[in-house]
């Protein structure tokens, strides 16, 4: 049953949670834009294509999003609680910390739950079709955008530089065309001047070009006996066709097996098949593979075992190779060279696909640990939020924003630190994706503690007197010294 204690919490918490949600859910998703900017800007996108890549960046962000959000969101809450002298009202009639705090770590833990579904079920479906639609957006030619004194590449088959452009964009001057047809020939356009425009239907690139010359090469390529042939003109139309520059439709089987794109079921799945995998390899294939090539020459016994005539070879014979006619000898040790080579390629591929299916292990593994660590750390954040703004009795952006930002840096990096030091094997996926979580939930426990204990964490007078103290004590070790 809600009391009003509950209510009054709760109420503290709603608006500071869902305004910091949005914030927070802004600002990551504009740091997706300003990472991307140059794949998006020129490529004509519609308004609602636009809109479909921001809802799924937003839905992928999401779970990142409420951690901070439930820790900036408790600070201000219980910092404006105790700013208010409310939390020393509530204190004061036999209320606990820990029973106040109840209704917020209530919504925390379902925020953790929500936070997980939304991981599990939606992040996968949301980065599958963000994946897909930015392939698309990026693999689309850029759109039209060609600089003065720049040869622009994009358009397949040709390089166009152009000296001078009109400041309406249509005129030009010391064009340049190459025409690019993956043959030994040059055919080359110059023009002094000309325009340039797109046609009606945004399918064709043309120019009107105005004295020039075209510099055109014909027959085999193979050979030096070609053609070659120039022609000047007063006037010469050029049609480019922009038909790759409209954007593709990929379907989404293409990433559908990338650890991003699956639930905690399908990654298990796939790490387990990897796992079954490696151990098959370390195992036997090695060993198969070197048997296959050498089970077929009698002087070995077994590989990795000295190596042992089986013939019996004359006693004054010192190796294998003295009891081979010198006429043999080049071609014998020519093919155990081939062959040793051969095996040696065969096992370096084989041991980089052992190397690759450790990593991809591994990142499976730690897609799948994120899920929950993540969905935690709602939790955690909040064991270190709620304390902290009791302590501090500051409410607004000032100082609560500042040590919330203090320990998010925290939280951020050592999630950097633990998946990097998981991608290099030294750390277990376990140990690296919830590395955070188990730093800062000690940390969150302190600090509950220090705030059921009144604690002067954050008290300017409780430092200035203790600094007195020791300033003191040490005048009197001082005194005592010289007399």
């Amino acid at each position: 049953m809600i009391k009003k204690l509950d209510r009054l919490i709760l109420k503290a918490f709603i608006g500071p949670f869902i305004a910091t949600f949005f914030i927070t859910l802004f600002v990551l998703v504009m740091q997706f834009f300003w990472k991307y900017i140059d794949d998006l800007v020129g490529k004509g996108l519609a308004l609602t294509d636009i809109m479909k890549l921001t809802a799924y960046v937003s839905t992928t962000v999401i779970p990142y999003s409420l951690p901070i959000s439930i820790l900036i969101s408790s600070i201000m809450t219980f910092g404006n609680l105790g700013e208010s002298f409310e939390l020393i009202a509530i204190k004061s009639s036999g209320i606990s910390l820990m029973r106040f705090m109840r209704p917020v770590l209530v919504v925390s833990f379902l925020t953790s739950i929500v936070a997980f579904l939304i991981a599990n079920y939606v992040m996968p479906v949301a980065n599958l079709k963000f994946a897909t639609m930015l392939y698309d957006i990026r693999v689309a030619k850029p759109a039209f955008d060609i600089k003065e004194g720049i040869f622009y590449d994009k358009i397949p088959g040709y390089s166009i530089k152009v000296g001078t452009k009109e400041k309406d964009g249509n005129g030009i001057g010391n064009i340049i065309i190459y025409e690019n047809q993956f043959s030994l020939q040059d055919n080359i356009i110059i023009a002094e001047k000309g325009k340039m425009q797109i046609s009606e239907d945004k399918k064709f690139l043309e120019f009107d070009l105005e004295n020039g010359w075209r510099y055109q090469e014909k027959g085999p390529y193979n050979t030096a006996a070609t053609d070659y042939y120039r022609l000047g003109f007063k006037k010469y139309k050029k049609v480019l066709d922009l038909s790759s520059f409209n954007m593709m439709k990929t379907p989404d089987s293409l990433f559908k097996g990338s650890y991003d794109m699956l639930n905690v079921k399908q990654l298990q799945h796939a790490s387990d098949s990897i796992g079954k995998t490696l151990k098959e390899i370390r195992s036997s294939r090695m060993q198969k593979e070197v048997n296959v090539h050498f089970t077929s020459l009698p002087i070995f016994l077994k590989v990795g075992q000295k190596i042992t005539p089986l013939k019996k070879i004359p006693p004054k014979a010192s190796s294998y190779g003295n009891t081979l006619p010198d006429s043999a000898l080049t071609m014998v040790y020519s093919k155990a060279a081939d062959k040793i080579n051969m095996v040696k390629n065969t096992l370096d591929l084989i041991a980089y696909d052992d190397k690759q299916r450790g990593y991809d292990e591994r990142m499976y593994n730690v897609a799948w640990h994120k899920k929950f660590a993540f969905s935690f750390a709602c939790i955690v954040l909040f064991l270190i939020g709620a304390p902290l703004g009791s302590i501090i009795r500051k409410g607004g952006l000032g100082m609560p924003l500042v040590v919330a930002v203090i320990f998010f840096l925290i939280f951020h990096l050592l999630n950097m630190f633990g998946e990097k030091f998981v991608r290099q094997e030294f750390m277990t996926p376990f140990w690296g994706i919830w590395l955070s979580c188990l730093v800062l939930l000690p940390v969150g426990f302190f600090l509950v503690y220090k705030a059921m204990n009144d604690s002067q964490l954050f008290n300017n007078e409780f430092y200035f007197r203790l600094f007195r103290k020791i300033r003191s004590l040490r005048k009197k070790d001082t005194v005592s010294f010289t007399s």
